[in-house]
Parts: structure tokens; C-alpha cells; sequence
């Protein structure tokens, strides 16, 4: 079998060549940049409010910033972003604040990370199961 396909552009995209069973159904949550610009300023947002002992709020911003920088670069480096979300999230996870605010960081942590595709998986495999 051969699948001669020009383009493709979707969620979930399944090209198979004999019977293909899907069983739980397939999602894909595709996220803007426009989306991610204002889930990293819901999740700035969050930060400030959470209470980080002063050496984990320090690591905190700073990758909050650089994120934002590299966010707002004309064409954004995803391979640049991915690893400064999952310290940023590995931050918040050690300090607890994962736990104790909740969606407030969760949810916007979950957009960035659906936002960044298959680099973004290792970032949702940190958060609690509240996305």
C-alpha cells in the first residue's frame, strides 16, 4: 500500500493501510498562539498570586520571562520553549504550588504544553490530573 499525500493539517490524522480499531475515541486540542500568549499571561497571573519560597520565585520569573521572549519572537522556536515550560513546571511541581493553586496554573500549563504539540508531552505527564 501507498499513501501519496501532499499535505495534511488536522487534530489526529490516521493513515492506515488495513483495518485500524480505535477504541476510547481520538482528541487533539489545537491551541493558537494567541491562545498560548494569554494562558502565559493567565499562568504569570498565577505565579504572582501563589506564595514560592524567594529562590523558587526567582526561577519562576526568569523563565516566565524568557518564555515570553522566545513567545513573541516572529516565528517562535518551540524546541527553544519546551524545556523552559517543563522547569518552570518542575518549579512550581517541587514547590507544591501545583497542588495548591489548582487550575489557576494547571490549565494554562496544560495550553502551553498542547500548544508546543509532541514537545509539550512531558509537561502534561508533570501536571495533575486536573486538564
Amino acid at each position: 500500500m501507498t499513501f501519496n499525500i501532499g499535505n495534511q493539517n488536522a487534530g489526529n490524522i490516521n493513515n492506515v493501510g488495513r483495518d485500524q480499531h480505535v477504541t476510547g475515541g481520538q482528541t487533539g486540542i489545537v491551541v493558537t498562539s494567541e491562545q498560548a500568549l494569554q494562558a502565559l499571561a493567565e499562568l504569570r497571573a498565577g505565579v504572582k498570586t501563589t506564595r514560592l519560597d524567594p529562590v523558587s520565585s526567582i526561577a519562576a520569573e526568569k523563565e516566565l520571562r524568557e518564555i515570553e521572549t522566545d513567545m513573541r519572537q516572529p516565528k517562535p522556536d518551540r524546541t527553544r520553549i519546551a524545556p523552559k515550560v517543563e522547569r518552570l513546571t518542575r518549579i512550581l511541581l517541587a514547590a507544591g504550588s501545583l497542588v495548591s493553586a489548582g487550575s489557576a496554573l494547571v490549565g494554562p500549563l496544560g495550553m502551553l504544553a498542547h500548544w508546543l504539540g509532541a514537545l509539550g508531552a512531558p509537561i502534561l505527564n508533570l501536571l495533575p490530573a486536573m486538564l
